[in-house]
């Protein structure tokens, strides 16, 4: 914006021109006392310069009103003094009366925003003056009465958020744009966490958390419930056949086994049949366990298991044990990576479901949203319950950081600066303050007419 340098038509004998050294809208300027400079927002525009256009076009008129009334308080007192009887003294008492309201009302209409004829009067230029007392001012306004703690819980209250919500998230095509919504933030989080964090506080979590709580009284309880189930049962039938199909695929192997252990003084014949004997016992073995549920080696393994289990719960040699071989397998770096790199694997499964519009994800969030609305637009007690959350929440926020927000009103106005603000307030107010002049006006002139209408009734 170009620097203004012109006579202003609404002040008498005042010519206004703007300062060589005023800032234009887009320049800074530092603040006394560290404060931060004008915000951008506040810089006078060029719709600021249209509307103070209209101003001046006001202050023409109630400026031209007034030269009016004292024409004809001129004209008025020669007819007067020329002899002319009647008329003249109520006209010249009007005009008079007119031009004091008018001129008592420019000086407090221009005393908001400057000196009146750049004469230092106290009490004058009220809004460059006072800019910052005006917003600490306004801040203590906003704080005592808007943010209070009885208005925000009943301005909450009355808005019946719980319901709203409700009724809202009951449409299905609402419901569809929060699950994408939650989607998009779940994506985002998911890709800016970064792995080998998240890695390793899962795995500092499962470390701690497991050597924290003993597992074999656990365990024994466990086996003891499998044990007495007989769940036991096919895990021994899947060994017995695993082991049967075995020996039957690697005879050979076995024999040479056998073999091999024996002294070397024995003959080769005697370790060749000492080995087959062997692997037919074995075979029989494995065969028979396979074959016959009711057979003894089996009871010897539920047998084993059950004082096992007791063990697990009572022992404490037993346990002790337990927590070692625990503490040593935790301690194994290929059970850390194994832990640290489930991340990876949740991680992308998470990610694919939030992609996938049909994913079994998205449609029980979706399908939990509305019934989440749809409990919440018919139930009172939830609305209620949903309400106070809000308003407790929000009173907490007002009452725990009111001077923040007060703050907030109280710097931003100190921060800007004093000619701009003056400039920018009274090219908004400026054209309706004009009326105040011509108010003055007409109402002064109405009553110096009836105040010298009634001296004259009276005879003084």
């Amino acid at each position: 914006m170009e620097r203004i340098d012109r006579t202003d038509p609404g002040e008498p004998g005042a010519r206004q021109r703007e300062s060589a050294g005023e800032r234009t809208a887009g320049e800074a300027r530092s603040v006394p006392g560290g404060r931060a400079a004008p915000l951008a927002s506040f810089a006078y525009t060029a719709a600021d310069e249209e509307k103070r256009r209209g101003v001046r076009r006001m202050k023409t008129t109630a400026t031209g009103l007034l030269l009016l009334v004292a024409l004809v308080y001129v004209l008025a007192t020669w007819a007067k003094s020329a002899g002319v009887g009647g008329w003249p003294g109520f006209v010249a008492a009007a005009a008079e009366a007119g031009m004091v309201g008018a001129l008592a009302d420019w000086f407090a209409v221009t005393a908001l925003f400057k000196r009146p004829l750049g004469l230092p009067i106290p009490h004058t230029a009220i809004i460059p003056t006072k800019k910052d007392q005006l917003g600490a001012s306004l801040g203590s306004f906003v704080g005592e009465n808007f943010l209070s703690g009885d208005v925000v819980r009943g301005r909450i209250h009355a808005l019946g958020v719980g319901r709203r919500v409700g009724a809202w998230l009951a449409e299905p095509e609402h419901a569809d744009r929060v699950t994408a919504e939650l989607s998009t933030a779940l994506r985002g989080a998911m890709r800016v966490l970064r792995d080998s964090d998240v890695q390793a506080v899962v795995g500092e979590a499962i470390t701690r958390r497991a050597d924290a709580a003993e597992i074999g009284p656990g365990l024994g309880k466990m086996l003891e419930r499998i044990v007495s189930d007989g769940g036991h049962r096919k895990v021994v039938d899947l060994i017995c056949v695993r082991a049967h199909d075995w020996l039957v695929l690697h005879g050979d192997s076995v024999m040479d086994a056998v073999q091999g252990g024996a002294p070397g003084w024995t003959p080769r014949f005697v370790d060749k049949r000492v080995g087959e004997r062997v692997y037919k016992e074995l075979l029989r073995f494995v065969t028979e366990m396979r074959d016959m549920p009711g057979h003894p080696a089996r009871a010897s393994i539920d047998t084993f298991l059950t004082d096992f289990a007791a063990d697990l719960q009572t022992d404490s040699d037993t346990r002790a044990r337990v927590e070692r071989l625990k503490s040593e397998i935790l301690g194994r770096g290929e059970v850390q990576d194994v832990i640290a790199s489930a991340w990876a694997s949740v991680r992308t499964m998470i990610i694919a479901a939030a992609e996938d519009e049909q994913s079994e994800l998205r449609l029980r969030a979706r399908s939990s949203l509305m019934a989440l609305g749809a409990r919440l637009a018919t139930d009172d007690r939830l609305q209620a319950k949903l309400d106070g959350w809000l308003e407790d929440a929000a009173v907490y926020v007002v009452t725990t950081y009111r001077a923040e927000i007060t703050s907030l009103i109280s710097d931003t106005v100190a921060s800007w600066d004093a000619d701009q603000t003056s400039k920018k307030i009274e090219a908004h107010i400026g054209r309706d303050l004009q009326f105040i002049r011509i108010n003055g006006t007409v109402v002064g002139a109405l009553a110096g007419l009836l105040i010298y209408t009634v001296s004259w009734a009276l005879g003084a």
